[in-house]
């Protein structure tokens, strides 16, 4: 799995009066260790030797500590002493340290132990030193696709081991993915864990955080595993864009955001971004469940799927959204997120250097002046009554052109207009207001007019007046709101993805069945079905044909040429086994077929014939004068069929008279052996 080893931190941790580690720990504040803290210098349990506080949350307080038994560093997280009196606090405390100490995952925080002292309740934990994805995104902006699926997959991995644990995270969100200074990446507070077939209604309150929360989460208060993967792709837009897909004034409009509007694709934030990873957030973050991927490791299937299909230059592509960090990554892909962020120089380092610098520029433009006057002879006498005309003259001409430059430059000249960017593209857009000095910011809104994609609208609108270097806000179309499914029927499966693209929609999950009407790799239908609406960027599932079903034939017992004819005129491949068994047919034909005869596929499927080296030679037991039921096991242990010859005097009899091959001689396991009774 990637991410260990391939994942950097932009904040190392801070050794001495300030900490910046990590643990897990809901929306930490890293605090001053200087800081009195009645726990700080004391012994926990008579184990737990407290050093140093790192940070404090809404529900505990986390410390590094040292295990004097183990003589380990380790986490210490003590719920707040007025929070210990509540006893569902409590139980869910507890319960955070049994889950996870369930979950023996690389990429999960591991929890060691868990105890009470007098008033304190605590868990210890793994000492993470690093930084969490959110403070990567804060420093670094959108991230390079390579970076986002680094950190993703070792996520999706953790969360799947929950998953298939039986458990879900219900609270996934960049706070939550630490990511270690040697590069770990690791999934932390699983306070707000469920097992899967326990999670119920709630009754007062949606936990989890908004920005993160499923729609089924907040119109039903339920959640199963799906609702990880729908914060998962939430999380992987921010990665790819920089921002969240919904904001709002208040957490209620990001909620009613949630249940009323599809995430947008990231490539409409991100231009150029490929179409793979569109998808993969439109199908994680799909407002109907059924329509994501069931599971973590589900998804994180759809993810290594994806990567795949990206080239080197689509991963490493730089986003426009990415903050300026100092750090030159060309060339560096063994290190998705730099171990530090270079600070641009603010100041120089020599002031009196600049000073001088400045003095000399200074004194260039003096003597470069045009209306420096020349030396004046000492032996020529100049009158001094029109000298000095002269130069009040100037001095007024010169005075009411300096006033009329500050006057045009304090009306016009430090003002440009708002250039015509409607019904253009983001890109042209933001070039054509770079070509004017103004800045771009960008926001997006559903339009039944504007094309997807296109400029809506602009703030300050086109024309008006603008300083110099301020920035124009565009308002980019998402398409309709509401869009009708067009009719797939028949279309290549590559075309009718790019069709849904146009239209605002995405392919969701491809399915393949047999068709007798439908040629193989085209569309026989699609859910919903053509002609319904959604919302622009919803994700439609396809049908794809597979072709007309071929019966697979019965060629067991065939030579091996009229066994290939055979297949191969039905329309199947034939593949031939490398080795070769022992069966009741004879050497050279064929003993065995895989898929067996009776079984539908489809034209172009691969049939394997094993070969017979022909039938097992067995030496026959001897059974004459044994009892029946003696002779019968004998035989049958030996690996022959047995076949009873009574006659009429045998009716009644019990012991062997003869049978049909000798005892001793060799005959084909499996072939039949008939014994006469008597």
């Amino acid at each position: 799995m990637r991410g260990a080893s391939q994942v950097g931190c932009s904040r190392a941790a801070v050794s001495g009066e300030r900490a910046v580690v990590t643990v897990a720990a809901r929306t930490l504040t890293c605090v001053d260790t200087t800081l009195q803290d009645p726990l700080v210098g004391r012994v926990l349990d008579g184990r737990y030797r407290v050093d140093s506080r790192i940070a404090v949350g809404g529900m505990a307080t986390v410390y590094r500590a040292l295990d004097t038994r183990l003589d380990r560093v380790l986490a210490l997280k003590v719920m707040h002493p007025t929070l210990a009196a509540d006893g569902s606090f409590v139980e869910r405390f507890i319960r955070e340290a049994k889950s996870v100490a369930r979950l023996a995952h690389p990429n999960v925080v591991q929890v060691f132990d868990q105890g009470t002292d007098g008033s304190y309740v605590y868990l210890a934990m793994e000492y993470i030193a690093g930084c969490t994805l959110r403070d990567v995104l804060r420093d670094r902006g959108a991230l390079q696709p390579r970076a986002a699926l680094d950190i993703l997959e070792p996520v999706l991995a953790a969360l799947g081991a929950a998953h298939r644990a039986g458990f879900v995270h219900r609270d996934m969100k960049p706070e939550n993915v630490l990511i270690g200074d040697d590069g770990r990446v690791k999934v932390a507070d699983f306070g707000l864990v469920r097992a899967v077939d326990t999670v119920t209604n709630t009754t007062g309150s949606v936990l989890g955080t908004v920005s993160y929360l499923a729609p089924e989460q907040i119109e039903h208060g339920t959640a199963d595993t799906r609702v990880d993967v729908y914060a998962c792709g939430v999380v992987l837009y921010e990665m790819l864009t920089g921002d969240k897909p919904h904001s709002g004034d208040s957490p209620a409009q990001v909620l009613y955001q949630h249940l009323h509007a599809d995430v947008p694709p990231p490539s409409a934030i991100v231009p150029g971004l490929p179409y793979e990873l569109d998808e993969l957030v439109g199908t994680a973050t799909a407002r109907n469940p059924e329509v994501r991927p069931h599971d973590a490791v589900a998804l994180l299937g759809r993810v290594l799927e994806a990567r795949a299909g990206l080239t080197a230059e689509q991963l490493d592509a730089i986003p426009p959204q990415a903050l300026a960090t100092g750090h030159d990554n060309a060339g560096d892909r063994t290190s998705v997120i730099p171990r530090s962020l270079s600070v641009p120089r603010l100041l120089p380092v020599n002031e009196d250097e600049d000073d001088a610098s400045a003095l000399d520029q200074t004194s260039r433009f003096e003597r470069t002046s045009r209306f420096e006057t020349a030396p004046v002879a000492p032996s020529r006498r100049v009158p001094r009554g029109p000298r000095r005309g002269l130069i009040a003259v100037v001095a007024a001409i010169l005075l009411v052109l300096g006033l009329g430059a500050g006057v045009w430059y304090i009306n016009s000249g430090q003002f440009t207009k708002v250039p015509p960017v409607l019904s253009k593209t983001e890109k042209q857009a933001k070039d054509q207001l770079a070509n004017a000095g103004l800045d771009a910011k960008v926001k997006h809104a559903y339009s039944d007019t504007v094309k997807r994609g296109a400029v809506i609208s602009a703030d300050p609108e086109i024309g008006a007046r603008i300083r110099d270097n301020d920035a124009v806000t565009l308002t980019i179309s998402n398409g309709p709101e509401t869009v009708k499914v067009p009719d797939l029927k028949g279309f290549a499966l590559f075309k009718a993805k790019e069709v849904l693209k146009d239209d605002g929609l995405a392919a969701g999950m491809v399915t393949r069945e047999f068709s007798e009407d439908v040629t193989k790799g085209f569309v026989i239908s699609t859910d919903p079905s053509a002609g319904t609406k959604r919302h622009a960027g919803s994700a439609i599932a396809i049908t794809v044909s597979k072709g007309s079903p071929v019966e697979v034939p019965e060629v067991t017992g065939a030579s091996v040429e009229d066994a290939t004819s055979e297949l191969e005129s039905s329309g199947l491949k034939v593949k031939i086994a490398s080795g070769k068994v022992n069966s009741e047919f004879d050497k050279g034909q064929v003993a065995e077929q895989s898929p067996g005869a009776g079984r539908e596929l489809a034209a172009g499927d691969t049939v394997t014939l094993t070969i017979s080296k022909g039938p097992e030679m067995v030496v026959v037991p001897d059974v004459v004068g044994d009892s029946v039921d003696d002779a019968k096991k004998a035989l049958e242990d030996a690996g022959f069929k047995v076949d009873e010859d009574r006659g009429l005097l045998g009716l009644f009899g019990d012991k062997v008279k003869s049978q049909s091959v000798d005892g001793g001689e060799k005959a084909p396991k499996g072939s039949t052996i008939t014994i006469e009774i008597r």
